[in-house]
């Protein structure tokens, strides 16, 4: 320090800051006294006076009454200028030393900061005289301007600094403008576990947002903002991707907007093409049939798209994660000890217990999808078998199963691995009670494997709760393929079981629909996909629903998107077809016979479609399009199954006994007459036969053999018998169950019977006496309850009496019996009848089949609108905007 700033140093140490005096409102002004004044140069110190009036914190007028002495307190100023003058030329601010040491640090990178900061103290912070002794020390030439370099440096330094601030100014405006703004939020990264097994598998179960890093937050259109401010044709990111979307996107892209409908989709692409953004604008707004708010909506489509891919492309990194562990032969080498000796599983079985023991150890879900009767449900057994052997099972496994297949699962579990300790959760409500207070009290740690029903687990809300709180390791969800829907009741109950692991059981193949794809995926891979559900189904929901009928039409993005989908789905999921991997299984032959209708019956349903046909265009009828179509149904199966023989006359004559038949329920003529023309003829036809009274009403046996079918059944079934073949008889109808049971009793074929309402506790008991009992010639069964999971391959022949919508169903039925154990060739036959709705079906469901089709429509158990339009005009003959009356019928005002 030099010791021209001695003086004034020395005055500074004079200088003393005297406490305050604490003021109270409570105390008279006049005794507040101020501070003594420190006897300084009056050059030197300014005293300053300051007026301060007395605190009062009372709330009472007489207090405040009257004026306030003002109290004086005296404060010292701030040193004079020369003073300051002095610290600024001999002594810098501290930003200033920083910035001088900074400068240093630029030209002198391998000194240590120490010494630069001894040596510019040592020069009293000149930072020439600094840098010329280190440049001599250290052998380094100074700089060639000296401190003007320094200054330039400096001011530039400052500028950065200015432009970094207003940078950050700018970033907290965005950020505040983002919270007004609706977006997809993102979680923050899983924090990095220590083992690398554990790193590697939470690094996918994790979900962020950076596939939408590219896309601000900022709506590209504010209404209120723009018309005050001046629209440019400036384009920022999200702006130049909109106006390209605009430009180029299809109908079918554009109808991907929310509330952008055909027409308006239609409109966008008259008015094409746009100049730049204030063209847009104005042509959105100008035109009637669009709106400026389409510009944000294409906007959340663009970042919806980004999401996706992102997701993709994680999905594609584990796919090769997965590929990579199977390379490096990770599995087992041999089945587990614990399955019985006698049984060996097969080679492509062992390649199925190996698949499934790799997605356990890099902690993925996946989806067995093995054609059916390739022992999906011994692979599984297995599985957990392993899994006991290695003590991974922290918690019991939980195995949901279709009803039907509930004493099957029970008898392979005894069967294969009696080592593993199985609890049938089903029973009455009674039971199903006392089974959860046993649950609470710890009964589960005696188990292994809980083994239930969907209608079970979804049964009740306290069965739900039971499932969510309850720790499960593995859940196995048999016939997965009735999860395809996310939009049901049944999906959401499903994915909220509290399980660590998920395996999906099906034998039916995916369907070539994106959305369905989508659905799967995030069942089983919930923690990845979950919070994109909402982006999956806003931008697929609406093409999965559309019957494409040219690849053009479909929109690029989606055509990517659904190969892409399909090689991310091949990782998780393993099916193979029964002709590949079982060379011996013996073929199977379909036939679709084209039956036709009986005489009487065709008759009938000519009359049907013709007064179908002269249903008012404007819908006023007591019709809708879904009853014709059942109707039409029933008569080609039929006739039986509408009313035709039992007129007016004759349920009156009925309800006239019945009414004084104290075994009967009513005793109204009036009321049971009602209730009768709701009635088919085979309806009536048993209520006949159940009271005595009614005998005389019954049908002839001439009347229920007459049918286009049944005079199949009689060319087919006598020479099948003979030649030693077992058959199963398909119908999706109970009532045409009913039929045909009536059928087999008249011509005296021994039968067994299995549909909906059959109690699940006898249907093992059942199937297994069928199978022993050779003298059995048909099972008749019904297509959704006897066509899952069932082993009947002691029959031969199927037989498809009423074609299902969904093929699939019918697909399943057939495999009843052609399946692993086969000996014998199958035969399956379809009946279908000539000239009838039905030829319609079999047409469309040939479609759906077409696996190299880009998209179909939904594989749902029940038919869609546009298919009942479909095959409404082609069995009426009436052209398709009458038929989409009849099945949409005009609302009345």
């Amino acid at each position: 320090m030099s010791e021209e700033g001695a003086p004034n140093l020395q005055k500074l140490r004079g200088f003393r800051y005297q406490k305050k005096p604490q003021l109270s409102s409570h105390e008279d002004s006049s005794q507040l006294v101020s501070p003594p004044e420190v006897p300084v140069e009056s050059g030197d110190i300014v005293v300053r006076k300051r007026i301060i009036p007395p605190q009062n914190d009372s709330d009472s007028e007489l207090e405040t009454q009257g004026t306030p002495r003002p109290v004086v307190i005296t404060t010292n100023s701030t040193l004079n200028n020369r003073y300051n003058n002095a610290k600024s030329s001999k002594n810098p601010s501290i930003l200033e030393k920083e910035k001088q040491m900074k400068f240093l640090l630029e030209i002198f990178p391998n000194l240590e900061a120490m010494k630069i900061h001894d040596c510019l103290s040592k020069h009293s912070f000149n930072t020439d005289a600094a840098a010329a002794e280190l440049s001599k020390i250290y052998n380094k030439p100074p700089p060639q301007s000296g401190f003007q370099e320094y200054n330039q440096w400096r001011q530039d330094y400052e500028k950065r600094q200015a432009e970094s601030k207003q940078s950050q100014i700018t970033m907290n405006v965005l950020n505040e403008q983002k919270q007004t703004f609706k977006r997809q939020s993102s979680n923050d990264e899983p924090q990095i576990r220590k083992k690398k097994v554990k790193r590697r598998r939470t690094s996918f179960d994790s979900d962020d947002s950076a596939g939408s890093a590219g896309y601000k937050d900022k709506r590209v259109f504010d209404s209120d903002e723009d018309s005050d401010v001046e629209i440019s044709d400036e384009l920022t990111g999200d702006k130049k991707r909109v106006l390209e979307f605009f430009q180029s996107a299809t109908v079918n892209e554009l109808q991907l907007m929310n509330t952008c409908s055909k027409k308006k989709a239609e409109s966008i692409v008259d008015a094409r093409p746009f100049t730049g953004w204030i063209d847009l604008v104005q042509k959105l707004q100008t035109n009637k049939n669009m709106s400026p708010d389409l510009l944000n909506a294409a906007q959340q489509v663009l970042m919806t798209r980004n999401n996706i891919k992102h997701l993709m492309k994680k999905c594609t990194s584990l796919a090769q994660q997965l590929e990579r562990a199977v390379a490096a032969g990770a599995g087992v080498k041999e089945q587990p000890h614990s399955l019985s000796s006698s049984l060996k599983l097969t080679s492509y079985q062992m390649v199925g217990l190996n698949w499934l023991v790799v997605l356990y150890s890099q902690g993925v879900n996946g989806i067995l999808a093995d054609e059916m009767g390739l022992g999906k449900t011994v692979q599984i057994i297995s599985f957990l078998a392993h899994l006991k052997e290695i003590g991974a099972a922290a918690h019991p496994h939980l195995v949901i199963v279709p009803s039907s297949t509930l004493d099957n699962w029970k008898n392979e579990f005894a069967r294969w691995c009696p080592e593993l300790r199985v609890f049938m959760y089903y029973g009455t409500t009674e039971e199903r009670r006392q089974f959860r207070v046993d649950l609470v009290k710890g009964m589960l740690a005696d188990f292994d494997v809980i083994l239930t029903t969907y209608t079970m687990v979804g049964n009740s809300p306290e069965e739900r709760k039971m499932f969510r709180v309850t720790r499960i390791h593995y859940v196995i969800f048999d016939e997965a393929h009735m999860l395809k829907n996310m939009n049901t009741q049944r999906y959401e109950n499903l994915i909220r079981i509290n399980a660590k692991h998920r395996i999906l059981l099906t034998g039916t193949p995916l369907q070539n629909n994106l959305l369905e794809l989508m659905s799967l995926l995030i069942f089983v891979m919930p923690k990845i996909f979950a919070e994109k559900a909402d982006d999956i189904k806003s931008l697929f929901q609406k093409n999965s629903k559309k019957q494409q009928d040219q690849d053009d039409s479909i929109p690029v993005f989606e055509r990517e998107q659904i190969e892409q989908a399909k090689r991310i789905m091949k990782p998780f999921v393993l099916r193979r077809l029964k002709c590949d991997v079982l060379q011996d299984l013996p073929r199977k032959t379909d036939h679709v016979i084209h039956v036709p209708l009986a005489t009487v019956q065709k008759e009938h349903y000519e009359q049907l479609v013709a007064s179908y046909k002269n249903i008012n265009e404007d819908g006023e009828n007591s019709y809708s399009g879904m009853s014709i179509m059942s109707d039409l149904r029933k008569l080609s199966n039929h006739p039986l199954l509408l009313r035709y023989h039992y007129d007016m006359d004759k349920m009156k004559e009925i309800a006239k006994l019945l009414a004084v038949d104290p075994g009967y329920k009513d005793t109204v003529e009036q009321y049971i007459v009602d209730d009768l023309t709701w009635m088919s003829d085979f309806e009536i036809h048993t209520l006949c036969k159940e009271f005595k009274c009614l005998d005389q009403f019954t049908l002839p046996d001439s009347l229920i053999l007459d049918s286009g079918k049944f005079i199949q059944f009689d060319k087919m079934l006598p020479e099948l018998k003979a030649k030693g073949h077992r058959v199963l008889i398909f119908s999706q109808y109970v009532i045409m169950l009913n039929i045909v049971e009536v059928y087999l009793k008249i011509r005296g074929f021994k039968f067994m019977r299995l549909d909906g309402s059959t109690a699940v506790s006898i249907r093992q008991d059942l199937i297994n006496e069928f199978t022993e009992d050779s003298s059995y010639f048909i099972f008749l069964l019904s297509t959704r309850a006897g066509g899952l999971g069932i082993n009947l391959t002691s029959a031969d022949t199927v037989i498809i009496h009423d074609i299902d919508f969904n093929p699939y169903n019918d697909k399943q039925a057939e495999d009843r019996c052609h399946r692993m154990g086969q000996s014998r060739p199958v035969t399956v036959y379809r009946f279908v009848s000539q000239g009838t709705i039905e030829e319609g079906m079999l047409e469309m469901n040939r479609e759906k089949l077409k696996l190299e089709r880009e998209i179909t429509t939904d594989e749902t158990d029940n038919p869609d609108t546009k298919s009942v339009v479909r095959l409404l005009s082609s069995a009426l003959g009436i052209d398709s905007s009458k038929a989409n009356t009849l099945v949409s019928p005009k609302k009345k005002p």
